[in-house]
């Protein structure tokens, strides 16, 4: 049935109406059918209503909910019983010109209006990490939205590129609601990325169940250990019996050489390594800028301040005083002189949306000779740039700002480590003296109004991976956070702020860096969490950062203080770019944009030509086409941000199964990251690897999974796992093919033995209770991450 407006309050009595004005008219039509929308029947022995034109119809068809007959035409139409030969013919016109679809015999919709079962391909995330997908028979970039919805108990969440038959329903203009019906495969021309052994090919993806058959002639001279990309033969994927069969299309080199995980997950996610020989021949051809039209800023000492193993440096800083506040300069590379719009440079950095960080390589948006050449602000070296001078008052309120266009010369290429070891001495790192102290003073007060804004600030420490020359793993460490990081950080939000308040202000198109406020579904999980630690959140729509920020400076010195920094991130909406302003929920501001980054991040270089365009700094500025395209590319880059983390996330992963796969039998403290009804997930202190622990390691029971409580409980043991919970581990099995790590749980387990070494017999008691702990939202850790979107450090691209 076609859903109805609501209805709208009358003037004057009944059989009365209001016209534009709210005078009160008189007419005959019901009250009802008027309310709905419908035309006025017509009265005994008058003329009936004409027919409904085709665009009436159609927009009739557009604004139905679900599939109609012409019971529902009719009435809607208020036609009569003899005008109903008129309206099929009608009908059958409007099908045959292709502007009604048929849904079954006696139903239809409009052309279109998605079908009520359809074959959808999943291309990202929405803000809450719900699947989205689209269908695969419609081209171009209007296809219409679908929200996927969670995934049967026991299946595998869905992920990018999968492929799935879903019943569809309408749930809005071009935006569904699908429901898996059955899964079809993957939208990858369905090839298998794996590892060849023995005539099989062995599937990296954790979700695969089974190797695939690779014929003697069909192996394109594969050797044993190499990572290849595979087709299923025609008919091989359907065999009823024995195993799969593939054919080998590509091979990408042995997995025991240096770099291979990298290469494994740039692979498995599709990231574009290549650049076309365009981009590389006009990058190579790049030269640097001179003065003429630039502001000339070389006299000003700026520094850039980055990590020890950075390569391209986008962003330079200065600050002095001014007056009893602060003058901060931040000049950032002028990447938009060199990537011009829809220029090779520019359709290859699009695609990629932004470079890809893996522990031993990056892979870049722009090629190296402007990345790591002209667009980095090397010392001693006249580059162009695009600068923000901020001026802010003594607490670190924002007085003003002025942007413009100069060439500069860094003072000097300083490292976090460098900068906070000068602060911590009362030294200059090399540079004038009071050079670094002024730099903290205005973080300081920067610092200060950000605490006063109340952001949601989740320091929640990052896992660095050591390799060796042959890409073996060192060691794997948290990364340290240190003044020095926030200190760029603070001046990069501030400028990144003052670049969406410049756009607004020129009435410019701007891409924002988007975060909404966490759904109302996990606001309550979040609130049932807290709870067990007596702490309330105020109602849904008055939810602020600080009230989430003030839980955690409560907390932070209690043992549980990481699982609810944890808890509090995964309840948190994913950040997008989206040139719609929502704001910016983690980071409690109303505007803002991503402006410190154009060498690794597209949405970067939109809003410098965005600046360029709107200021006349140049002829290099944002076009209309782009401009128009913004909504189109907000998704993309999107959906390749989220790709990247994806990837990276997974090659750590990896590392770190390969780092304890010598380490098998060895026990471990860890705590419980994840309770699922086919077993728990943990993560063990030392490293932060994560890995299942599976119904049958555990304990001999009879389980129950208390969904809302995230525990479980064993009925004759009495054992009792929740969330956060401190556990004893004995790490089962290591896959560094997969990334997976599976444990087994020693609490109630006779064969327990101590910690950090193999097993030598020692017995604890069977049954103990297990530690009492929390409980915390999420299905599993896996599921859990996805759904992240709280900024982290400027350095990365999820901020």
């Amino acid at each position: 049935m076609p859903q109805r407006p609501p209805r709208t309050p009358r003037r004057g009595g009944p059989g009365d109406a209001t016209d534009a004005r709210g005078t009160a008219k008189r007419t005959d039509q019901p009250p009802r059918e008027r309310a709905a929308g419908l035309r006025r029947r017509p009265a005994a022995g008058a003329e009936p209503n004409p027919l409904p034109s085709r665009e009436e119809l159609r927009t009739f068809l557009r604004a139905a909910t679900g599939r109609v007959g012409k019971t529902e035409i009719s009435r809607h139409f208020g036609l009569s019983t003899e005008q109903r030969p008129a309206l099929r013919a009608l009908i059958a016109s409007m099908k045959e010109e292709g502007s009604a679809a048929p849904v079954g015999r006696r139903t239809l919709r409009a052309s279109e209006n998605l079908p009520d079962m359809a074959a959808l391909e999943v291309f990202g995330t929405d803000p809450d990490g719900e699947p989205l997908a689209r269908p695969i028979t419609l081209d171009g970039p209007g296809k219409p939205l679908v929200l996927m919805r969670p995934e049967r108990a026991g299946q595998p969440a869905l992920a990018p590129g999968d492929r799935v038959l879903a019943r569809i329903t309408r749930i809005g203009p071009d935006r569904y609601e699908g429901r898996t019906f059955k899964r079809i495969g993957s939208g990858a021309a369905s090839r298998i990325l794996g590892i060849y052994e023995n005539g099989f090919v062995q599937p990296v993806d954790r979700r695969a169940r089974a190797d695939w058959l690779i014929p003697e002639e069909e192996r394109n001279g594969a050797q044993d250990g190499e990572l290849v990309q595979a087709e299923p033969l025609r008919g091989g994927a359907d065999r009823p019996y024995g195993p799969k069969r593939a054919r080998i299309v590509e091979r990408l080199g042995s997995m025991d050489e240096p770099r291979s995980v990298s290469r494994l997950c740039i692979a498995a996610h599709g990231i574009p390594e290549e650049f076309s020989p365009e981009s590389i021949r006009d990058a190579e051809r790049a030269r640097g800028v001179g003065p003429e039209g630039r502001d000339d800023l070389r006299a000003i000492p700026l520094v850039t301040i980055d990590g020890e193993d950075a390569r391209d440096f986008d962003d330079a800083v200065h600050a002095e005083p001014d007056g009893e506040g602060h003058r901060v300069l931040v000049a950032i590379a002028d990447v938009a002189h060199y990537v011009r719009p829809n220029a090779p440079l520019d359709r290859d950095a699009r695609a990629r949306g932004n470079s890809v960080y893996f522990p031993d390589r990056v892979v870049p948006m722009l090629p190296e000779a402007l990345s790591n050449g002209w667009c980095s602000l090397k010392p001693d070296e006249d580059r162009g740039c695009l600068y923000v001078e901020m001026r802010f008052d003594a607490r670190g309120t924002k007085t003003g700002h002025r942007f413009g266009r100069g060439l500069m010369r860094s003072a000097a290429r300083l490292t976090y480590e460098r900068v906070q070891a000068a602060r911590d001495a009362g030294e200059d790192a090399g540079l004038a003296p009071g050079h670094i102290a002024r730099l903290y003073d205005a973080f300081h007060a920067l610092l200060d109004a950000r605490e006063r804004r109340g952001t949601l600030d989740l320091d929640l420490p990052e896992r660095r991976v050591i390799l060796d020359d042959a890409g073996k793993v060192l060691s794997v460490a948290p990364r340290a956070r240190l003044d020095s990081h926030r200190l760029i950080e603070e001046f990069m939000v501030a400028a990144n702020v003052c670049a969406a308040e410049e756009l607004e202000r020129l009435h410019q198109p701007c891409m924002y860096r988007v975060h909404d406020r966490p759904s109302d579904e996990k606001l309550e999980t979040l609130r049932a969490f807290l709870g067990g630690f007596g702490f309330n959140l105020p109602a849904s729509n008055l939810v602020r950062p600080r009230d989430f920020a003030g839980i955690l400076e409560r907390t932070k010195d209690l043992p549980e203080s990481r699982l609810i920094s944890e808890t509090i991130l995964r309840g948190q909406s994913q950040a997008q770019y989206a040139p719609d302003n929502i704001g910016h929920f983690g980071l409690a501001l109303p505007r803002y944009a991503h402006f410190t980054s154009p060498i690794r991040r597209y949405a970067d270089l939109l809003v410098h030509r965005a600046l360029i365009r709107g200021l006349k700094l140049g002829d290099d500025g944002l076009t209309d086409a782009e401009a128009a395209a913004m909504p189109d590319t907000g998704e993309s880059i999107t959906r390749t941000e989220r790709r990247a983390a994806l990837a990276e996330r997974d090659a750590v992963d990896r590392y770190l199964a390969a780092f304890m796969a010598h380490r098998v039998g060895v026990t471990f403290q860890a705590r419980v990251s994840g309770v699922t009804r086919f077993g728990l997930f943990v993560t063990v202190e030392e490293s932060g690897a994560s890995g299942i622990v599976p119904m049958s390691a555990l304990p001999d029971d009879q389980w129950f999974h208390e969904d809302a409580a995230m525990r479980l409980i064993g009925r004759r043991t009495g054992l009792t796992f929740t969330l956060g919970q401190e556990v004893e581990v004995r790490l089962a099995e290591a896959t560094p093919r997969t990334g997976s790590l599976t444990f087994q749980l020693l609490q109630g387990d006779p064969r327990a033995t101590g910690t950090g070494r193999p097993p030598r017999g020692r017995q604890r008691l069977a049954g103990k209770p297990a530690v009492k702990g929390r409980d915390r939202t999420g299905r599993d850790a896996h599921r859990a991450e996805e759904a992240t979107g709280t900024p982290g450090s400027h350095r990365t691209p999820r901020r």
